[in-house]
């Protein structure tokens, strides 16, 4: 006959056996998220220090858009423009470039000064240290199928951080006694405070970084919930219009017509039209909006006769898509700037803390070392 377990035993062993299944590829994720926490300055410091970069509060835009489609002739959009900080450097992306096909992603990354508006660097994306670290982050280098992985092993993460919180969980007036850091002669004890401690100090940051990640990875799995707790999720509108002989107007001119929709909003991305769709397409920053750098709220602009075809404002959207609009920014500590971002790191480092102390003491316990 089976002894009888209590449920913190039970707690306990779930936590043990989700440590020792789940532990080595979580500390991977963990670790390399905390690093991609500062990933756009590691990559500036990597490869653009030595690139003489000169400030500016305008940009030619016309004069960007074309010296792209000269130095890549055969690249017939469309092209996504990220408008930064400072002007000083432009980056652009051309998704599924011809040269990687092959590859499930490999974004053709480009660079451009803000003077002459030259190229002063092209990569692809998985190619140079902080892509190929956010690939290992986000599906562990195996692709979409990695991206599920991901995601479940955060529903696994979730179930650990919960079942440990429950294991030490304390009985009626024993708390304080339960959160002191002990004296004790064995290396077993003194393990198991340093574990309790510094699970208990990041557990909050913790949850967050674990369901916001599962949100980012399975959302076909995650949405169904959000919208049967909340609401339904609103989506911009993709309009297609047919190219012709006719010019399109001039970038800068899409800019102000897009500009004077949403006249107190930030511009983030622009996307040019290409040889299949003659859309302008604009991601802004709304005032109310979280995310700075990948913001919600998108206006489409005919790029044949300046004609304002829709505006998706995040602002005017349902309570379930402006939860979704924070779920990014909260993941990658930007919602809260550097102290957030130094708490996330911690967090992370954290994480590998957990898992190494968690698997020594289990490897002292069990007499195999």
């Amino acid at each position: 006959m089976l002894p009888k377990l209590s449920w913190q035993k039970i707690f306990r062993r779930l936590h043990l056996y989700l440590g020792l299944s789940i532990g080595f590829l979580l500390t991977v994720i963990a670790l390399s998220g905390s690093v991609l926490i500062y990933y756009p300055q590691i990559d500036s410091q990597l490869n653009l220090t030595k690139v003489n970069i000169k400030h500016t509060d305008k940009v030619d835009w016309d004069l960007a858009y074309k010296n792209l489609k000269t130095a890549f002739p055969d690249k017939y959009g469309p092209w996504r423009l990220e408008v930064t900080d400072d002007n000083s450097i432009i980056p652009a992306r051309y998704y599924n470039p011809v040269e990687t096909q092959n590859r499930e992603f490999a974004t053709l990354m480009i660079w451009l000064s803000n003077d002459k508006y030259k190229v002063i660097r092209k990569d692809y994306w998985g190619d140079y240290f902080v892509t190929w670290l956010y690939n290992l982050h986000f599906s562990l280098l195996t692709g979409s199928t990695g991206i599920i992985i991901v995601g479940y092993i955060g529903i696994a993460t979730l179930t650990l951080l919960i079942s440990g919180l429950l294991a030490w969980w304390p009985k009626k007036g024993q708390w304080i006694k339960s959160l002191k850091f002990k004296r004790r002669s064995s290396k077993i004890g003194l393990l198991y405070d340093w574990h309790k401690l510094i699970g208990l100090s990041l557990c909050i940051p913790l949850l967050a970084l674990t369901i916001t990640g599962i949100m980012l990875a399975i959302p076909k799995q995650t949405d169904p919930i959000l919208i049967a707790l909340v609401s339904d999720i609103n989506s911009p509108l993709k309009t297609q219009i047919q190219p012709s002989k006719q010019s399109n107007i001039p970038l800068s001119q899409a800019i102000l017509i897009a500009k004077k929709a949403l006249p107190s909003a930030r511009l983030a991305w622009i996307e040019t039209p290409s040889n299949l769709n003659a859309i302008y397409r604009f991601r802004f920053q709304t005032v109310n909006d979280p995310s700075y750098r990948f913001p919600h709220s998108y206006i489409e602009v005919n790029a044949l006769t300046g004609k304002l075809e829709s505006m998706f404002n995040i602002d005017k959207q349902s309570t379930a898509s402006k939860i979704k609009n924070w779920i990014h920014p909260l993941h990658d500590g930007s919602i809260g700037g550097n102290i957030l971002k130094v708490i996330w790191l911690l967090s992370g480092f954290g994480s590998a803390a957990l898992f190494f102390i968690g698997i020594y003491r289990w490897l002292i316990r069990t007499k195999r070392i």
